[in-house]
């Protein structure tokens, strides 16, 4: 069956939407360029040019699209891991492998837009929202299926996402999966105590007062 042109235009710009991604992560923000993006797509630069009116706005759009993929893989997780005995343990895993996978190399290629670039950040905030919604919902499942109050799950679960980004951004530094793993299975043990562990709620609830 032949493709409509409606399909053709979906999949030329998805090719180059998956391209930016995989060049900012393997060549960085600053050696990122139109010519690379379109050469890794296997699209020519004017099939670019018609799709996207800049760098920016295909960068911008790049990231839109790789957040809105996590978001939908984050849900199907969170369904998938209601009710399980070990979920800690698996959202541990879960998150490690997703930052680690390289998203959050990509979040550092584009942090310093974020902080310098008003209209960049003006279009990445909706879908951080919509990232860190979908997080809730594993925090949910997560309380629902320890036991505990839904505070205490995201307090710890922040925590975590804390400790996280800091070890990826170690990794860069330090090539050393063994002595990570080794982090994580520590933090792991760790949770399964602290998420039951008597404390007050209110103090729970002022650890994750932005």
């Amino acid at each position: 069956m032949r493709r409509t042109q409606e399909q053709r235009s979906a999949e030329t710009r998805r090719a180059l939407l998956e391209a930016t991604i995989r060049l900012l992560h393997s060549d960085g923000y600053f050696r990122l360029t139109t010519p690379a993006i379109a050469r890794e797509a296997g699209i020519s630069r004017g099939a670019l040019n018609h799709h996207f009116a800049s760098k920016e706005d295909l960068l911008i759009s790049a990231l839109e699209f790789q957040l809105r993929t996590v978001i939908v893989d984050m849900r199907a997780f969170a369904e998938r891991t209601a009710h399980r005995a070990d979920t800690s343990d698996l959202v541990v895993d879960y998150l490690w492998d997703l930052m680690a996978g390289g998203l959050y190399y990509v979040t550092l290629e584009y942090l310093p837009q974020l902080r310098h670039n008003p209209t960049f950040k003006g279009r990445m905030i909706p879908v951080v929202r919509e990232f860190h919604q979908a997080l809730d919902e594993v925090w949910t499942i997560l309380a629902e299926t320890e036991g505990i109050e839904p505070e205490r799950a995201r307090a710890t679960l922040t925590l975590t996402m804390a400790m996280i980004r800091g070890m990826v951004a170690q990794t860069i530094v330090r090539d050393d999966e063994p002595y990570f793993r080794s982090l994580l299975d520590f933090w792991k043990a760790g949770l399964r105590v602290l998420l039951h562990q008597p404390v007050a709620l209110d103090a729970t609830r002022k650890a994750i007062e932005p």
